[in-house]
Protein backbone atom coordinates (compact mmCIF):
# COMPACT_ATOMS: atom_id res chain seq x y z
CA UNK A 1 0.00 0.00 0.00
CA UNK A 2 1.27 3.45 -0.93
CA UNK A 3 0.23 6.36 1.26
CA UNK A 4 0.96 10.08 1.26
CA UNK A 5 0.99 11.71 4.71
CA UNK A 6 0.84 15.49 4.90
CA UNK A 7 1.88 17.22 8.10
CA UNK A 8 0.90 20.83 8.69
CA UNK A 9 2.91 23.60 10.30
CA UNK A 10 0.71 23.60 13.39
CA UNK A 11 1.52 19.92 13.95
CA UNK A 12 5.28 20.36 13.65
CA UNK A 13 5.85 23.58 15.58
CA UNK A 14 4.88 25.43 18.70
CA UNK A 15 2.99 28.69 18.25
CA UNK A 16 6.24 30.65 18.38
CA UNK A 17 7.54 28.72 15.37
CA UNK A 18 10.05 26.62 17.26
CA UNK A 19 10.00 22.91 16.52
CA UNK A 20 7.74 20.72 18.66
CA UNK A 21 10.43 18.18 19.48
CA UNK A 22 8.27 15.59 21.23
CA UNK A 23 5.66 15.54 18.47
CA UNK A 24 8.05 15.33 15.53
CA UNK A 25 10.01 12.57 17.30
CA UNK A 26 6.80 10.59 17.80
CA UNK A 27 5.72 11.24 14.23
CA UNK A 28 8.97 9.92 12.78
CA UNK A 29 8.88 6.90 15.09
CA UNK A 30 5.32 5.96 14.07
CA UNK A 31 5.99 6.47 10.36
CA UNK A 32 9.17 4.41 10.63
CA UNK A 33 7.21 1.60 12.27
CA UNK A 34 4.52 1.73 9.59
CA UNK A 35 7.21 1.70 6.94
CA UNK A 36 8.71 -1.37 8.61
CA UNK A 37 5.32 -3.06 8.28
CA UNK A 38 5.55 -2.75 4.50
CA UNK A 39 3.83 0.55 3.75
CA UNK A 40 5.30 2.82 1.10
CA UNK A 41 5.22 6.30 2.61
CA UNK A 42 5.65 9.71 1.02
CA UNK A 43 5.72 12.60 3.47
CA UNK A 44 4.57 16.07 2.45
CA UNK A 45 5.84 18.40 5.14
CA UNK A 46 5.07 22.01 5.85
CA UNK A 47 7.07 23.98 8.38
CA UNK A 48 10.05 25.44 6.54
CA UNK A 49 8.96 29.08 6.76
CA UNK A 50 7.77 28.67 10.36
CA UNK A 51 11.05 27.09 11.40
CA UNK A 52 12.95 29.85 9.66
CA UNK A 53 10.88 32.42 11.52
CA UNK A 54 11.68 30.70 14.80
CA UNK A 55 15.37 30.50 14.04
CA UNK A 56 15.46 34.19 13.08
CA UNK A 57 13.68 35.12 16.30
CA UNK A 58 10.78 36.79 14.52
CA UNK A 59 7.43 37.00 16.28
CA UNK A 60 5.23 36.69 13.20
CA UNK A 61 5.27 35.62 9.58
CA UNK A 62 6.86 38.21 7.25
CA UNK A 63 4.55 39.78 4.70
CA UNK A 64 7.00 40.53 1.88
CA UNK A 65 8.06 37.78 -0.52
CA UNK A 66 11.88 38.13 -0.12
CA UNK A 67 11.60 37.74 3.68
CA UNK A 68 9.32 34.72 3.34
CA UNK A 69 11.73 33.14 0.88
CA UNK A 70 14.70 33.89 3.15
CA UNK A 71 12.88 32.30 6.09
CA UNK A 72 12.08 29.28 3.92
CA UNK A 73 15.72 28.88 2.91
CA UNK A 74 16.81 28.88 6.55
CA UNK A 75 13.95 26.73 7.78
CA UNK A 76 14.19 24.09 5.05
CA UNK A 77 17.71 23.25 6.20
CA UNK A 78 16.49 22.86 9.78
CA UNK A 79 13.49 20.81 8.70
CA UNK A 80 15.44 18.31 6.61
CA UNK A 81 18.25 18.05 9.18
CA UNK A 82 15.65 17.13 11.79
CA UNK A 83 13.93 14.54 9.59
CA UNK A 84 17.23 13.03 8.47
CA UNK A 85 18.43 12.64 12.05
CA UNK A 86 15.18 11.21 13.42
CA UNK A 87 14.48 8.76 10.59
CA UNK A 88 18.11 7.63 10.59
CA UNK A 89 17.66 6.59 14.22
CA UNK A 90 15.17 4.02 12.90
CA UNK A 91 17.37 3.02 9.94
CA UNK A 92 15.40 4.84 7.28
CA UNK A 93 16.86 7.09 4.59
CA UNK A 94 15.04 10.23 3.51
CA UNK A 95 15.20 12.32 0.34
CA UNK A 96 14.21 15.94 -0.21
CA UNK A 97 11.96 16.81 -3.15
CA UNK A 98 11.08 20.49 -3.67
CA UNK A 99 8.35 21.41 -6.14
CA UNK A 100 6.60 24.48 -7.55
CA UNK A 101 3.31 24.81 -9.38
CA UNK A 102 5.23 25.18 -12.63
CA UNK A 103 6.69 21.69 -12.12
CA UNK A 104 3.20 20.21 -12.03
CA UNK A 105 2.05 22.26 -15.03
CA UNK A 106 4.98 21.19 -17.21
CA UNK A 107 4.35 17.65 -18.51
CA UNK A 108 8.03 16.70 -18.77
CA UNK A 109 8.95 17.97 -15.31
CA UNK A 110 5.88 16.36 -13.77
CA UNK A 111 6.81 13.05 -15.38
CA UNK A 112 10.34 13.40 -14.00
CA UNK A 113 8.86 14.03 -10.56
CA UNK A 114 6.71 10.90 -10.73
CA UNK A 115 9.62 8.79 -11.99
CA UNK A 116 11.85 10.07 -9.19
CA UNK A 117 9.27 9.23 -6.54
CA UNK A 118 8.87 5.72 -7.96
CA UNK A 119 12.61 5.12 -7.97
CA UNK A 120 13.07 6.48 -4.44
CA UNK A 121 10.38 4.11 -3.19
CA UNK A 122 12.04 1.25 -5.07
CA UNK A 123 15.22 2.13 -3.15
CA UNK A 124 13.18 1.94 0.09
CA UNK A 125 13.74 5.66 0.65
CA UNK A 126 11.16 7.92 2.29
CA UNK A 127 10.63 10.98 0.03
CA UNK A 128 9.87 14.26 1.80
CA UNK A 129 8.08 16.74 -0.46
CA UNK A 130 7.62 20.45 0.13
CA UNK A 131 6.92 23.48 -1.98
CA UNK A 132 10.07 25.27 -3.08
CA UNK A 133 9.18 28.46 -1.22
CA UNK A 134 12.65 29.90 -1.74
CA UNK A 135 12.02 30.48 -5.45
CA UNK A 136 8.25 30.15 -5.91
CA UNK A 137 6.30 33.36 -6.47
CA UNK A 138 2.56 33.83 -6.74
CA UNK A 139 2.62 33.00 -10.45
CA UNK A 140 4.20 29.56 -9.97
CA UNK A 141 3.18 28.58 -6.43
CA UNK A 142 0.96 25.63 -5.68
CA UNK A 143 -0.01 27.84 -2.75
CA UNK A 144 -0.59 25.39 0.07
CA UNK A 145 0.64 21.96 1.04
CA UNK A 146 -2.84 20.45 1.23
CA UNK A 147 -3.16 20.91 -2.52
CA UNK A 148 0.49 19.92 -3.01
CA UNK A 149 -0.10 16.67 -1.13
CA UNK A 150 -3.15 15.83 -3.25
CA UNK A 151 -1.27 16.50 -6.47
CA UNK A 152 1.63 14.42 -5.16
CA UNK A 153 -0.70 11.57 -4.19
CA UNK A 154 -2.30 11.53 -7.64
CA UNK A 155 1.09 11.62 -9.37
CA UNK A 156 2.40 8.83 -7.14
CA UNK A 157 -0.72 6.66 -7.72
CA UNK A 158 -1.13 6.48 -3.96
CA UNK A 159 -3.89 4.45 -2.34
CA UNK A 160 -4.60 7.00 0.38
CA UNK A 161 -3.83 10.59 1.39
CA UNK A 162 -3.80 11.50 5.08
CA UNK A 163 -3.81 15.15 6.16
CA UNK A 164 -2.62 15.55 9.74
CA UNK A 165 -3.87 18.86 11.05
CA UNK A 166 -4.78 20.65 14.29
CA UNK A 167 -8.44 19.64 14.02
CA UNK A 168 -10.11 16.22 14.25
CA UNK A 169 -11.80 16.52 10.86
CA UNK A 170 -14.74 18.27 9.20
CA UNK A 171 -17.49 19.35 11.59
CA UNK A 172 -21.10 20.37 11.12
CA UNK A 173 -20.09 23.79 12.51
CA UNK A 174 -17.02 25.47 13.96
CA UNK A 175 -16.27 23.39 17.10
CA UNK A 176 -14.39 26.34 18.61
CA UNK A 177 -17.56 28.43 18.52
CA UNK A 178 -20.43 25.94 18.76
CA UNK A 179 -20.42 23.26 21.45
CA UNK A 180 -23.00 21.16 19.61
CA UNK A 181 -20.81 20.80 16.49
CA UNK A 182 -20.34 17.15 15.55
CA UNK A 183 -17.66 15.43 13.53
CA UNK A 184 -18.67 14.22 10.08
CA UNK A 185 -17.16 10.72 9.73
CA UNK A 186 -17.36 10.39 5.95
CA UNK A 187 -18.07 12.46 2.85
CA UNK A 188 -18.63 11.05 -0.64
CA UNK A 189 -19.42 14.31 -2.42
CA UNK A 190 -18.20 17.86 -1.90
CA UNK A 191 -21.18 20.06 -2.63
CA UNK A 192 -22.03 23.65 -1.76
CA UNK A 193 -23.18 22.68 1.74
CA UNK A 194 -19.89 20.93 2.52
CA UNK A 195 -17.92 23.92 1.25
CA UNK A 196 -19.95 26.23 3.49
CA UNK A 197 -18.76 24.23 6.51
CA UNK A 198 -15.14 25.04 5.71
CA UNK A 199 -15.15 28.61 6.97
CA UNK A 200 -11.78 30.34 6.71
CA UNK A 201 -8.57 30.26 8.63
CA UNK A 202 -5.34 28.47 9.24
CA UNK A 203 -2.88 29.39 11.93
CA UNK A 204 -0.86 32.59 11.84
CA UNK A 205 2.22 30.58 10.85
CA UNK A 206 0.54 28.23 8.37
CA UNK A 207 -1.12 28.79 5.01
CA UNK A 208 -3.94 26.27 5.08
CA UNK A 209 -7.40 25.89 6.56
CA UNK A 210 -10.41 23.70 5.90
CA UNK A 211 -11.01 25.26 2.48
CA UNK A 212 -7.66 24.04 1.15
CA UNK A 213 -8.31 20.61 2.67
CA UNK A 214 -11.62 20.33 0.86
CA UNK A 215 -9.96 21.40 -2.37
CA UNK A 216 -7.42 18.62 -1.82
CA UNK A 217 -10.24 16.19 -1.09
CA UNK A 218 -11.91 17.07 -4.39
CA UNK A 219 -8.69 16.29 -6.26
CA UNK A 220 -8.51 12.91 -4.53
CA UNK A 221 -12.18 12.09 -5.02
CA UNK A 222 -11.92 12.84 -8.73
CA UNK A 223 -8.90 10.52 -8.92
CA UNK A 224 -10.75 7.70 -7.14
CA UNK A 225 -8.59 7.98 -4.03
CA UNK A 226 -9.68 8.22 -0.39
CA UNK A 227 -8.45 11.08 1.78
CA UNK A 228 -8.58 11.40 5.57
CA UNK A 229 -8.36 14.52 7.71
CA UNK A 230 -7.16 13.63 11.22
CA UNK A 231 -5.72 15.39 14.24
CA UNK A 232 -1.93 15.17 14.24
CA UNK A 233 -1.45 16.19 17.87
CA UNK A 234 -0.95 12.49 18.68
CA UNK A 235 0.84 10.79 15.75
CA UNK A 236 -0.28 7.33 16.96
CA UNK A 237 -3.57 8.18 15.26
CA UNK A 238 -1.85 6.77 12.16
CA UNK A 239 -1.90 3.32 13.79
CA UNK A 240 -5.66 3.61 14.28
CA UNK A 241 -6.14 4.49 10.61
CA UNK A 242 -4.25 1.44 9.38
CA UNK A 243 -5.94 -0.76 11.98
CA UNK A 244 -9.20 0.07 10.23
CA UNK A 245 -10.66 2.28 12.96
CA UNK A 246 -12.87 5.25 12.14
CA UNK A 247 -10.65 8.30 12.50
CA UNK A 248 -11.37 11.91 11.56
CA UNK A 249 -13.23 12.52 8.32
CA UNK A 250 -12.76 10.18 5.37
CA UNK A 251 -13.52 11.44 1.88
CA UNK A 252 -14.48 8.56 -0.41
CA UNK A 253 -12.96 8.34 -3.90
CA UNK A 254 -15.41 8.07 -6.80
CA UNK A 255 -14.21 4.65 -7.93
CA UNK A 256 -14.53 3.05 -4.49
Amino acid sequence: MRVVIKVGTSTLTHQNGNINIRRIENLCKVMSDLKNSGLEIILVSSGAIAMGIGKLGLTKKPQDIPSKQAAAAIGQCELMYTYDKLFQEHNHTVAQVLMTGADFDNAERYENFKNTLDRLLEFNVLPIVNENDTIATSEIKVGDNDTLSAMTAVGAHADLLILLSDIDGLYTADPHKQSDATLIPSVDKIDEHIMELAGTAGTKLGTGGMVTKLNAAQICIDAGMDMIIANGSNPTVLYDIFDGKSVGTRFIGKDN
